[in-house]
């Protein structure tokens, strides 16, 4: 008999759109092991990954994938995965590795770490997304949007999720004007704003596209290329 995980809020319900209950074990495996990543589209920070292996018995209706939680609801689930995981383990990446790596590589390194301060060696490994490296011989299976599909990988997206925001929350202490405790680091106008006004902190990650110049630079190339060709055309006639 599977047991069912109570949320210690009496006063939080279950959206309509988690009616649809999340998946337990992708493989036969006892201990697999669920892994997620948060802060990749972010501008300073590091990226954080999580590492799950939860009971057979989980079950925790309101657990989904991260996003579409809120941060209370995040919040609530946090000790309880923490607490019934059968071995969690949370990592990261610093910016400086970051801009050395490039992101994706510095992505799947925090889900690696993440895996190598486990208790307990997993069996199998599944993955959010369709991008991963092989670790320790283990099997994996990566997973499209997997963490709105598999229970290990939405707790691990709860707990990269939750305490990279924590983390940020500490940050925002030492550099209050880039409103980190609010975005989270990620690309907002007011935390470009902030970088225009105050240039970067030792957090930053410099290889990304800060104030949004090269997505605008990228943009107009794409436009003048095709205005030169619309005239190219029409000389032609």
């Amino acid at each position: 008999m599977k047991k069912i995980i109570p949320t210690n809020n009496n006063r939080l319900s279950v959206p309509l759109e988690h009616n649809i209950p999340l998946k337990g074990n992708f493989s036969t495996y006892i201990y697999e092991c669920g892994c997620d990543e948060a802060g990749r589209g972010c501008l300073a920070g590091p990226v954080v990954a999580a590492a799950v292996i939860l009971p057979l018995d989980f079950v925790c209706p309101l657990l989904n994938d991260s996003k579409q939680l809120t941060e209370s609801v995040r919040d609530t689930l946090r000790p309880i995965i923490e607490k019934e995981a059968i071995a969690w383990a949370v990592a990261e990446v610093s910016c400086t590795e970051i801009d050395a790596v490039n992101i994706l590589n510095a992505s799947i390194l925090a889900m690696h770490r993440a895996i190598d301060k486990l208790e307990i060696r997993p069996e199998f490994i599944i993955v959010d997304g369709n991008k991963f490296k092989p670790y320790a011989k283990i099997p994996y299976q990566t997973i499209v949007k997997g963490d709105s599909k598999y229970l290990s990988i939405a707790a691990a997206s709860v707990l990269a999720k939750t305490h990279r925001d924590e983390l940020m929350h500490h940050l925002h202490d030492k550099y209050p004007v880039y409103d980190w405790d609010k975005n989270k680091a990620y690309p907002t106008l007011k935390h470009r704003a902030a970088i225009r006004s105050y240039g970067t902190t030792p957090f930053h990650r410099l290889t990304f596209d800060l104030l949004g110049d090269k997505k605008k630079e990228a943009a107009l190339k794409i436009k003048v290329k095709a205005e030169a060709k619309a005239i190219k055309t029409t000389n032609q006639k």
